[in-house]
């Protein structure tokens, strides 16, 4: 999305976090099937093209409104979302999706009712404290992301994630094998015209330039011109594992402790909107 003032309603979704685990209840496999292929669908429009504005978790950024926690969007029918979607807002900064399907509108418009609360529920048998200790230790998340202002930089920030996703959602995310960085969180190795070798991730670039954060959190920014080589590396820093190095106990506790983080943060900040959102 632009930027500026925008208030994009794409309404789409993406988690690339660490940690948690939720067992649901046994389903119609060809209902579980054709749930599984609408989240998926859902999931990656989001990553193409409406996480960068809107957040991995949908509560937005100064980019674009947050769409999760939204109640006037809650209220709006599934049919008004994709009408929002397909033709855009006029006078904001949020455009057309014209291009997008009628299944892929129909998902993205279900993934968000999942990350609202309105699907999945929300209810996680697990130890938080003990989530926390695998957060923060065994599970390594605070490597690159921070709750409560405690954590690492380079992922998204998890502090809200979970007060509106449902375990089930958390869950897919962690343990999900395959992951495509999002703009703003795609790693790269950068060689300079002098020979100096960064290794980081490309967080803002246009046609002539690009910012660059490195491990160790220092930014640069960059005309392209003065580099000599961008190796970009299509792969996730997000661990893609966890489903093998924690066991179903461990990361119900990881889900649990997210869940219980968020609705701390909820109870003691409401989110910022912009303006009055979608009208």
């Amino acid at each position: 999305m632009l930027p500026g003032g925008q208030r994009l309603i794409a309404i789409c979704v993406a988690v690339s976090l660490s940690g948690g685990a939720y067992l649901p209840a046994q389903k119609n496999p060809s209902s579980t099937h054709r749930e599984t292929g609408i989240s998926e669908l859902g999931r990656s429009t989001f990553n193409s093209s409406c996480a960068a504005c809107h957040g991995l978790d949908g509560h937005g950024s100064d980019k674009g409104v947050n769409i999760s926690g939204s109640a006037k969007l809650r209220q709006l029918t599934d049919a008004r979302l994709s009408e929002l979607i397909s033709n855009g807002v006029p006078g904001t900064g949020m455009p057309a999706f014209r291009t997008l399907s009628s299944s892929q509108l129909q998902a993205v418009v279900a993934y968000l009712r999942s990350l609202q609360g309105k699907s999945d529920t929300r209810t996680v048998s697990g130890d938080p404290k003990h989530g926390k200790e695998i957060f923060f230790g065994k599970g390594r998340c605070s490597t690159c992301h921070a709750i409560s202002g405690e954590g690492g930089f380079l992922g998204p920030d998890l502090t809200g994630y979970a007060y509106t996703a449902s375990a089930t959602t958390i869950h897919d995310e962690i343990t999900r094998r395959r992951r495509v960085p999002q703009e703003g969180y795609r790693s790269a190795v950068l060689t300079t015209s002098r020979g100096d070798r960064l290794e980081g991730l490309i967080r803002n670039e246009d046609n002539f330039s690009l910012q660059f954060q490195c491990k160790d959190g220092s930014f640069h920014f960059f005309q392209k011109s003065e580099l000599r080589n961008v190796d970009r590396l299509e792969t996730s820093l997000m661990p893609s594992a966890y489903g093998d190095q924690l066991s179903a106990s461990e990361l119900n506790d990881l889900v649990s402790y997210l869940m219980s983080a968020a609705a701390n943060a909820g109870a003691t900040t409401s989110p910022k909107q912009k303006q009055d959102d979608y009208q």
